[in-house]
C-alpha cells in the first residue's frame, strides 16, 4: 500500500515540504482552508495600496498542477484523531495518514483584550490587508468631508501598535502614503498633516535587530513625520480613540502589529505547548510520544542552543526541507537526517523609500543600499517570473512616479466578531507563511511588557459570519458582529 502523507497547511514549511517530496514513493494530500499561498512577507505593501493582492498571492492547485501524486483539498480541520489515524474537517470525510505534516501556524493575540480585534484589525491575510487598505483610504475620504476640525483630525491620525518589523514597515510606507503620494489629490484636506503614531511597549522598535539599527530605523521614521512612541503600552482602544498609558488619542484608524499566538495544532494533537501555543517538538520536529506526526513552522517549538528557532519564512522553508528530507530517508529505509538545525542568513525591514536595514551578522547595512538589497531578497523568493516581474515594475513605477497603483475601494467591509481570533479551532496553515524577518520576542502582556511581534505567522483562521457596516461611519463598527476568515 503507497504510504499516505497528509500536510495541513500551504504555507512557507507545508509548500516547501511538498514540493521536495517530488518523486517520493507516496501519496500526498495537502489540506488548506484558502485555495491560495500567500507570500506574507509583503502582506503590508497591499494594505497601503502599493500591490494588488494578486501579485503576492497563486493559488495552490496553479503551483501543484504538475503533481499528480498531490491531492489538494480545500477544507477547514476540525481535529485529529491520533489513535485511528485520521485528519477530521469540518465537511468531508476523515482523510487517513500515515505520516501527518502539521504547518498550521500562528494567528492575531490581543492578550485577553479579544475585543479589540473588530477596532483593531491584524495583518495575517488577503483579508485583512484589503480591509486594512479600505479603511486606510476611506479615512482620508472622511476626513475630506469633515466640516469639524477635531472630527477631521482623528481621522487623519493613525495608531499602528507593535514596533517589529510589521509595524515599522507599515509606518514607513503609510508616511509616504500621506506625505508623498496623496496631497495632491485632496482639495479641502492636506494628507500631510497626518498624524501617524508607532506605538510600541518595549524600550525601542525592531528589537531583534541590534540597538544602533532600531535606533537608526526610529531616526528614519520620525524624519518621515511617524511619531515614534516608546515604552508606552496601549491601555484600551476603540472605534473611536486609541489610549496609550493614561492618554486617549481622538483616532479612527489601528492596526495591531504586536502579537500572535500559535494555532489550535496543540489542543487537537493533545501534545504539550509552550506559553504561545506552539507544539513543543523534538530535534527531529516530531512529537516526542508519535514520530509520525511532524509539526512545521510557526506551529512548532524546537530548541537550538538553548533559545527557540525563530518564527521566519526562512526557518519554515528550512524546516519544510527538512522534514521532506526525513520522510523520503524512511520511506527508503535510511538513517534519519541528524537534528534540524536552523541557518540564520539575516534580518531585513524596510522603512520607506530609500531606507532600510540589514543585519547579516558581523555585516549591518542601512540606508539606500540595504534597501535595494532588501527588495531584490523579496523578489527572488516570490514565486514564477511573472510575478516577479510584476512586483518590480510596480515598484519602479511608484519609485518614479510617486504614485502607488492599488487604491480602489471596491468592497463594503466585514469585521470578526470581538474575541472571535480566540475562539478560533480549526485554522490549517495559511496560504501566506511565516514572515521573512519577523523574530517573536517573549513578552505576553502588552499592558505591562511589550507585546510579541507580528508579522510571522503563516497560517489560516476561522470562518466567521460577515456582516456589513456603514463604511461611513466606523463608531459603528462597535455593535457589528461577524467577520471575514483570519489567517492564523
Amino acid at each position: 500500500m503507497t504510504h499516505r502523507v497528509v500536510v495541513l497547511g500551504a504555507g512557507f514549511a507545508g509548500l516547501q515540504l511538498v514540493q521536495d517530496l517530488r518523486g517520493a514513493d507516496c501519496r500526498i494530500t495537502l489540506i488548506d482552508q484558502r485555495n491560495h499561498h500567500l507570500f506574507q512577507p509583503l502582506l503590508y505593501q497591499v494594505a497601503t495600496t502599493l500591490l494588488a493582492t494578486s501579485e503576492i498571492a497563486w493559488p495552490i492547485r496553479r503551483v501543484l498542477r504538475r503533481r499528480p501524486d498531490v491531492t489538494t483539498l480545500l477544507a477547514r480541520v476540525t481535529g485529529i484523531d491520533r489513535q485511528a489515524r485520521l485528519v477530521l474537517l469540518e465537511d468531508g470525510a476523515p482523510v487517513p495518514f500515515d505520516t501527518l505534516v502539521v504547518a498550521t501556524g500562528a494567528r492575531h493575540a490581543y492578550f485577553g483584550h479579544d475585543a479589540w480585534e473588530a477596532d483593531a484589525p491584524g495583518l495575517k491575510t488577503l483579508e485583512d490587508a484589503t480591509t486594512i487598505r479600505r479603511r486606510l483610504l476611506l479615512a482620508f475620504e472622511r476626513a475630506e468631508l469633515a466640516e469639524d476640525p477635531a472630527e477631521r483630525d482623528a481621522n487623519l491620525t493613525f495608531a499602528i501598535i507593535g514596533g517589529g518589523p510589521t509595524g515599522v514597515e507599515l509606518a514607513g510606507i503609510l508616511a509616504d502614503l500621506a506625505h508623498r503620494v496623496l496631497p495632491r489629490e485632496f482639495r479641502r484636506i492636506d494628507t500631510r498633516t497626518a498624524r501617524i503614531m508607532l506605538i510600541e511597549a518595549g524600550p525601542r522598535i525592531l528589537p531583534v535587530f541590534p540597538p544602533a539599527l532600531s535606533d537608526y530605523a526610529a531616526a528614519a521614521l520620525q524624519r518621515r513625520g511617524v511619531q515614534v512612541l516608546t515604552g508606552q503600552p496601549v491601555t484600551d482602544l476603540s472605534a473611536r480613540h486609541v489610549s496609550i498609558g493614561d492618554q486617549a488619542v481622538p483616532c479612527r484608524t489601528v492596526i495591531w502589529a504586536a502579537g500572535v499566538q500559535a494555532s489550535p495544532a496543540a489542543a487537537w494533537l493533545a501534545a504539550t505547548a509552550d506559553r504561545a501555543g506552539r507544539v513543543i517538538v523534538g530535534p527531529d520536529l516530531t512529537l516526542p510520544d508519535d514520530p509520525a506526526i511532524l509539526v512545521l513552522g510557526d506551529t512548532a517549538h524546537v530548541d537550538q542552543d538553548g533559545a527557540p528557532v525563530p518564527a521566519l519564512a526562512p526557518a519554515a522553508k528550512q524546516q519544510g526541507r527538512y522534514g521532506a528530507a526525513l520522510i523520503r530517508a524512511r520511506l527508503a529505509g535510511q538513517p534519519a537526517p541528524g537534528p534540524f538545525r536552523y541557518r540564520h542568513g539575516g534580518n531585513l525591514a524596510t522603512i520607506g523609500r530609500n531606507a532600510a536595514v540589514i543585519d547579516f551578522g558581523r555585516i549591518r547595512l542601512t540606508g539606500r543600499l540595504a534597501w535595494w538589497i532588501w527588495g531584490i531578497a523579496h523578489i527572488y523568493f516570490l514565486i514564477g517570473v511573472r510575478s516577479r516581474l510584476a512586483v518590480a515594475i510596480n515598484w519602479l513605477w511608484s519609485f518614479l512616479s510617486r504614485q502607488n497603483s492599488a487604491r480602489l475601494i471596491t468592497q463594503r467591509e466585514t469585521l470578526r466578531p470581538p474575541g472571535g481570533n480566540a475562539g478560533a479551532a480549526a485554522g490549517v496553515d495559511g496560504p501566506g507563511g511565516t514572515a521573512m524577518t519577523r523574530e517573536t520576542p517573549k513578552h505576553p502582556n502588552p499592558a505591562t511588557d511589550p507585546p510579541r511581534r507580528n508579522g510571522q505567522g503563516e497560517h489560516e483562521g476561522v470562518p466567521h459570519s460577515p456582516e456589513e457596516f456603514d463604511v461611513m461611519n466606523p463608531a459603528k463598527a462597535d455593535k457589528t458582529p461577524g467577520g471575514p476568515q483570519e489567517n492564523q
